[in-house]
């Protein structure tokens, strides 16, 4: 049965090569390399060009060999889903960041539930301390969000134009902005009750 191996890097200036040659030093003889360069971690594995290409010639009962845990996906949801497909294929998934463990064996289910729940509680207390954060700087009065394009007093001269018939393409150009925000500011939506 083959071993495959795979490597990610972010952008072109980077290079899978440490992740190739590391899987060789753990005593894996790769048959087949697929590495994605210049495909940052948000893109699914399922979006990447050499992942894609990669799951269509691994066979059932093979090996796939990568370097750390995110390389197969964007998530702890992404990675899961992952495994699961491949494990489905009875494909032996080697992460060498977790050692010698089958992520599709019952250990390595286990262990792939425990990071994921950890990595889950932080993106959660990511998003309390940011909303932490903007509780207080409203509360010290700091106005969020991106400044205003326009003034109120454009934004008066620009309904009332509007009103008068000017086109919303007349608008967006002579007061320098997109059509949408044009829209926005001579037609807003009526607040929900």
């Amino acid at each position: 049965m083959a071993i495959f191996g795979y490597g990610r890097v972010s952008t072109k200036e980077q290079t899978t090569e440490n992740q190739r040659r590391e899987i060789k030093a753990a005593g894996y003889t790769i048959d087949f390399w697929h590495a994605d360069e210049g495909v940052a971690g948000k893109v699914s594995a399922v979006r990447r060009p050499q992942f894609v290409k990669m799951l269509s010639q691994i066979r059932d009962g093979e090996t796939l060999v990568v370097t750390k845990l995110d390389r197969l996906g964007r998530d702890a949801q992404d990675v899961g889903a992952t495994i699961k497909a491949l494990a489905t294929r009875r494909i032996e998934v080697i992460v060498l960041q977790l050692g010698k463990l089958d992520l599709t064996s019952a250990a390595g289910k286990l262990m792939l539930t425990m990071l994921a729940a950890v990595a889950e509680m932080e993106r959660d207390l990511l998003v309390e301390r940011i909303q932490s954060g903007l509780t207080r700087a409203k509360a010290e009065g700091k106005t969020l969000g991106r400044p205003a394009l326009t003034t109120d007093e454009q934004r008066a001269k620009m309904i009332a134009r509007f009103k008068a018939g000017e086109s919303i393409s007349a608008l967006s150009r002579d007061y320098d902005v997109s059509r949408a925000s044009v829209m926005r500011i001579v037609k807003p939506i009526p607040a929900v009750q």
